[in-house]
């Protein structure tokens, strides 16, 4: 299990394709692992938790990142079983 979140980097894309990245990568962790996705839609701070709740995982925080290269979401999210 990896102790260090996995980074799903979808800044720049708009709704759906943050959370289909998302998805997509969380099929590969094994249950108990985290997954981050960086995002620029504003729209991920809703539908990341309500994918998650929706698949029986749970979301471990969500935090507004000021970059360098421009700001975005950080939601990090436990794969569940």
């Amino acid at each position: 299990m990896t102790q260090e979140p996995v980074v799903v980097d979808a800044r720049g894309l708009r709704c759906p394709i943050p959370v289909i990245r998302l998805a997509r990568r969380a099929q590969d962790l094994d249950p108990g692992e985290l997954v981050t996705v960086w995002s620029t839609d504003p729209a991920a701070v809703h539908d990341v938790p309500a994918w998650a709740r929706m698949r029986g995982h749970a979301i471990e925080g969500s935090v507004d990142v000021d970059a360098a290269d421009g700001a975005f979401t950080a939601i990090t999210v436990r794969v569940g079983g």
